[in-house]
């Protein structure tokens, strides 16, 4: 198997079996704990137009019971034939694959070229490709692990700084600006999911200056929504809902005005202001009703009704009371039940997290331990590396109220803070990390 390419392997460990891609994507997902994986996804690691990354091929190893060596050693050949030009065995046979999917491949080369002969003087082709890109991860950023995507982020960034560099035609300029907004915007993002807000306020200021330079009121919204976000996370909220409150100051159109309301409500709630933030969530509701369609990127530059619900969970729970907890437990349901509808791709996982860790937390305040323990399977049977800063956060708060007199005897709550408090140093370990911050 020395020269054997990851796609080959797995075609060989599958047939073997007598397996569909399907079936081996239903053991993965029973032996991971969730729906993470589909027989399309297992397809294009078998055509190698995507690579398993180390904690997928870990999984596969255990699916096809074999050492996750072998898987790795099958991996690196894949590298080693991209990075040499010579083609796989698995492309040998690119007649048996759907034209478009045996083109996927080659189309980020022809990108990245097409990049090359610009350089200083970006073209309308140039632009459109980056602006595809950016769209792409966008979308893929909020139900990909951060590991598949902070690095390509990182590329395009600077990318689309060197073309600014350069001389281009002003509308060209103006798409660039807008464009590399939106890439300091998604590494504020990895550095915010990462817990290194000083980083995250560096990126976002990039961004707001990009923003401001094209002109665009709709990102200087958004961007005032992250930096709202990285002072929510950083404990400042009456800064927060004060930066929500700004970014509401700008025109704009489809779901940002949704976004900047709901982290208003969200912060003044965490402030103690619970009129603010019933006031605020009204004006979320007000603004998503009168929302009509936009061209908006899809992933995170949109706010569906899902997240929405999802803010909402989070902030009637802040508010505190029996009655606030019931619509907690019914703003988080919604939010799962609509994620748990959408397009796979457009599932946030962070947010489903969220979701089920302010179920877990209102059933908690009810006296509810064994709906607390049935929510918290979701996030506590994921992996770890999966589980931004602000989820650690949260499990890090339920774990220490799980510690309060009231819970002390039961041994279930016991049972709940020790795997709480593995979860939590486990998914803080430098193994479930990236090696690096977007810089």
């Amino acid at each position: 198997m020395g020269d054997t390419g990851i796609g080959e392997l797995l075609v060989r460990l599958r047939t073997d079996r007598g397996w569909s891609q399907q079936r081996v994507a239903d053991e993965y997902n029973a032996l991971e704990g969730r729906s993470a994986k589909t027989g399309k996804e297992l397809g294009r690691y078998e055509r190698e137009t995507r690579v398993p990354v180390p904690y997928t091929r870990k999984y596969l190893a255990k699916v096809f019971g074999v050492d996750v060596a072998v898987l790795d050693r099958a991996a690196t050949v894949t590298k080693r034939r991209r990075g040499s030009g010579e083609p796989s065995l698995c492309s040998e046979r690119a007649h048996a694959r759907p034209v478009a999917d045996s083109m996927s491949a080659d189309a980020v080369a022809s990108a990245d070229f097409a990049r090359f002969i610009a350089q200083r003087n970006a073209d309308v082709a140039v632009v459109e490709q980056l602006e595809a890109d950016v769209a792409h991860l966008a979308r893929a950023y909020v139900s990909h692990p951060l590991l598949e995507l902070y690095v390509e982020i990182k590329r395009l960034r600077n990318a689309a700084f060197e073309l600014l560099r350069g001389r281009q035609h002003p509308r060209q300029t103006t798409d660039l600006y807008v464009a590399a907004s939106r890439l300091c915007g998604l590494s504020a993002h990895v550095c915010l999911d990462l817990g290194d807000y000083t980083s995250a306020a560096t990126h976002a200021r990039t961004a707001r200056a990009c923003a401001g330079a094209a002109g665009h009121e709709g990102m200087l919204a958004w961007v005032r929504a992250v930096e709202s976000l990285i002072a929510y996370w950083s404990g400042r909220y009456e800064q927060a809902a004060g930066l929500a409150r700004a970014g509401r100051g700008h025109r704009t159109s489809g779901s940002i005005a949704v976004r900047l309301a709901s982290l208003e409500a969200r912060a003044l709630a965490m402030g103690g202001d619970e009129a603010g933030a019933s006031a605020a969530l009204t004006d979320a509701d007000r603004f998503r009703q009168a929302m009509y369609c936009t061209d908006e990127p899809a992933g995170l530059f949109a706010f569906p009704a899902a997240k929405q619900f999802a803010y909402a969970g989070t902030t009637y729970l802040a508010m505190g009371g029996q009655i606030h907890t019931q619509q907690a437990i019914s703003a988080a349901g919604t939010a799962i039940r609509l994620y748990r509808g959408a397009e796979e791709d457009d599932q946030s996982v962070g947010d489903l997290f969220a979701a089920h860790v302010d179920l877990a937390r209102a059933h908690l305040l009810l006296g509810d331990l064994e709906g607390t323990e049935v929510m918290l399977a979701f996030v506590l049977d994921s992996p770890p590396g999966r589980l931004s800063a602000s989820i650690v956060r949260r499990l890090g708060a339920l774990c220490r109220e799980l510690s309060r007199p009231q819970y002390g005897g039961a041994a279930q709550a016991a049972h709940l803070r020790e795997r709480l408090q593995y979860t939590v140093v486990l998914a803080a370990s430098p193994a479930a990390r990236p090696p690096e911050l977007p810089t």
